[in-house]
């Protein structure tokens, strides 16, 4: 069996048994021989844009013994798929818009996908409005810290959602419902921007600087209370 993070196998975790799967950016094939070798799985596409992840990828499928169960493709996003091949999409390891572009530019690849696992690190916020524009309802939600960054995990399904509250897009409407623990990780992080911001407007002057600084203290106000919801 294959050692992988713990970021992968919390993302695996998302993934139902039985399915047909792809993995974007795939990282040398880490996540489609886990989830293989572990029977959640039957198909797998380990799709890889660059030539040293992508011969690494060839290279440990072939080692494991499942070049007859993964296919090792190099292409750009879903360009790598034809539509109704797959039924779970996983991507990870980079950010939000990143994500959310690779969906874009690939929609009619999505044809027959029936959830979504994504984890960006950082930038959700523009994931999941386009998730919600899109026909896409999101189910689940988690988050961790790997080598000192905060990555999410967003799991979406086929549906309506209606989200109006710009910090549920931001920090994930199940995370906040729930009160995760790193949601106050997160909350100083930005806490702290504003901080740096707020300082350096200390001199200035005039109503463009006056106007940048009441948007800051409201948005310290808002942060403030997620921060306060979640202790809660």
């Amino acid at each position: 069996m294959i050692n992988i993070s713990e970021r992968l196998a919390r993302i695996a975790s998302f993934v139902p048994v039985g399915v047909k799967t792809a993995d974007i950016g795939s990282d040398h094939a880490y996540l489609p021989i886990y989830l293989v070798q572990r029977g959640q799985s039957v198909q797998a596409v380990a799709g890889e844009l660059n030539e040293g992840p992508f011969l690494g990828a060839e290279r440990n499928v072939r080692a494991h013994g499942l070049t007859g169960k993964i296919a090792v493709r190099r292409g750009n996003g879903l360009a790598v798929l034809s539509p109704g091949e797959v039924d779970v999409i996983t991507v990870s390891g980079m950010g939000g818009g990143t994500i959310r572009d690779i969906l874009a530019a690939g929609a009619e690849k999505l044809e027959g996908v029936s959830r979504l696992v994504l984890s960006p690190q950082g930038d959700g916020d523009s994931l999941r409005r386009w998730l919600l524009a899109h026909g896409w309802k999101i189910v689940d939600e988690d988050m961790l810290i790997e080598d000192e960054k905060i990555y999410e995990i967003v799991v979406a399904e086929r549906g309506e959602m209606t989200l109006d509250d710009p910090l549920q897009l931001e920090f994930g409407p199940l995370l906040l419902a729930r009160k995760h623990p790193l949601l106050l990780d997160r909350v100083e992080y930005e806490l702290g921007k504003i901080a740096l911001a707020l300082k350096g407007l200390e001199k200035a002057k005039g109503d463009s600087g006056q106007a940048r600084r009441d948007a800051l203290l409201e948005r310290k106000r808002q942060l403030e209370e997620v921060g306060n919801d979640v202790r809660s």
